[in-house]
């Protein structure tokens, strides 16, 4: 709603934008409409970063969606540049956590410590 009526208005959605409705979405536990606004972010034409995606991953952590924050959390991994950050990492530990993954979460916390040595 927010975004139709900022396009009638003319205002143009940018990453800082997308990034603060992501992280409210985070705060409010609302990881579905963290996930429409990634998915919109191309659309706009506004490339997502580690921030959006940090913020989208605790929002399915926070959700309970173990299983979706992971998902996010490894395809982030495979195709970024840059290195998946702490917050991501933990993010991600917190996500098992909820799901009752310890073994996951172990799995994780390793590949930070691989890429903390590397």
């Amino acid at each position: 709603q927010l975004f139709g009526a900022m396009a009638q208005h003319m205002v143009q959605c940018d990453l800082i934008t997308f990034n603060s409705a992501i992280s409210t979405c985070e705060k409010g536990s609302q990881w579905q409409k963290a996930l429409q606004l990634v998915s919109a972010m191309p659309q706009s034409q506004v490339e997502a970063n580690t921030i959006t995606f940090n913020a989208v991953i605790s929002a399915c952590e926070k959700g309970s969606e173990w299983q979706q924050a992971l998902h996010i959390f490894a395809a982030r991994a495979q195709c970024a540049e840059e290195a998946s950050s702490t917050i991501a990492f933990n993010a991600a530990i917190s996500a098992c956590e909820r799901g009752g993954e310890w073994e996951k979460a172990l799995q994780i916390f390793n590949a930070m410590a691989q890429r903390i040595v590397e």
